[in-house]
């Protein structure tokens, strides 16, 4: 296999322990369970690139179970999957390119699907391991440094097109995928999702990546200001990471996902913003092989768990901070971190401020 980087990693053994959790599920039964969302199937082989467009469903599928580990392929895509993405010791079945992927599974006895396992599967992968944290942090480090780069050399008469196709190049140069890219300009602030537009950058500028390399995805924003800041919005910045900060101190392993969204979305009200500020804009929650693995919902059940990477993302009118952190026992690690961007402290940890130009 030559996918970049993975070849220096035994994927063998960090798939050995990956199936163990997924046999866990399967309580001792003679079932199998049929991996097929991306998330699942690249995290359960080590990153593998099972795509061939970026918004499409995964070209491959795994079939795990106590007596079966295979993966499912279309015929057309086999080789590439033996030669570039898979250990040698993982074994193919194909199908014909114009077949369903399950219908290779669809005659078995006793195969369950993901769906019916869904939180489940969640809950096995949300703790990372050893190699896939050496990965990520990887990742996180140079997707923060292609943003202080680029936010470094940007003008206001670059266009948040210009701008987001520098950063795009770049991320694909480090062998990622620019899942998201996003540019808000002085005249666009109020947009939640800020897709590019010809405008200027202007005075002020906010740019949202989330980069994805070995299955796994990170998080971050960053904003830059030529001139000084009016008060009002360096104040509403800090009051903003205090906001995070709430949600960064609620997540602590054994919490209820649902409540640690209540704990932050009620800091809100305590910092001076309406008090259903949290309803305008999702509020982030897990990450890893999904952009939010599971995006925070009120009611959500899921638990947090030691080791589990969260992306948190608090908004307000012309504001926003995210960042991808891992909980590291009772302590928050961020780790798109660039120590040449600007920060200060909150409760101890570097927190991202804006880039005054």
């Amino acid at each position: 296999m030559t996918t970049l980087e993975t070849s220096t990693f035994d994927l063998t053994a960090e798939r050995a322990v990956k199936r163990e959790r997924v046999l866990e599920l399967l309580e001792g039964s003679d079932s199998a369970v049929w991996l097929s969302s991306p998330a699942a199937v690249s995290w359960y082989l080590g990153g593998a690139r099972v795509h061939t467009s970026l918004v499409g469903p995964p070209i491959a599928g795994v079939l795990v179970g106590r007596e079966t580990e295979q993966v499912v392929t279309f015929s057309n895509e086999a080789d590439r999957l033996a030669t570039e993405e898979l250990p040698d010791d993982v074994e193919i079945r194909t199908v014909p390119w114009h077949t369903p992927l399950d219908s290779a599974v669809a005659s078995l006895p006793a195969v369950r699907r993901e769906a019916e396992l869904d939180a489940e599967l969640r809950a096995a992968r949300a703790s990372v391991l050893p190699r896939e944290l050496s990965r990520f942090e990887r990742l996180c480090r140079e997707s923060a440094e292609i943003l202080t780069a680029q936010l470094s050399a940007v003008t206001p008469e670059t266009t948040e097109r210009e701008l987001s196709a520098l950063v795009a190049a770049e991320i694909l140069r480090i062998g990622a995928d620019p899942v998201v890219v996003m540019v808000a300009g002085a005249s666009r602030l109020g947009y939640k999702h800020p897709l590019v537009t010809d405008a200027p950058v202007g005075e002020r500028a906010m740019v949202v990546v989330c980069a994805r390399r070995h299955g796994m995805i990170a998080n971050l924003s960053r904003w830059v200001r030529f001139g000084k800041a009016p008060a009002s919005e360096a104040e509403g910045e800090h009051r903003l990471l205090q906001v995070e900060a709430a949600y960064l101190s609620a997540t602590r392993t054994g919490r209820v996902l649902g409540d640690v969204l209540a704990d932050g979305a009620a800091a809100y009200a305590a910092q001076g913003f309406p008090a259903d500020e949290w309803q305008n804009h999702h509020q982030g929650g897990a990450a890893g092989y999904a952009g939010r693995d599971p995006r925070a919902v009120p009611g959500i059940s899921d638990l947090v768990q030691d080791r589990q990477l969260f992306a948190w993302n608090p908004s307000a009118a012309g504001q926003k901070v995210e960042d991808t952190v891992i909980l590291e026992g009772d302590q928050i690690r961020p780790l798109t971190v660039d120590p040449d961007w600007p920060t200060v402290s909150v409760n101890g940890i570097e927190r991202p401020v804006t880039l005054q130009r």
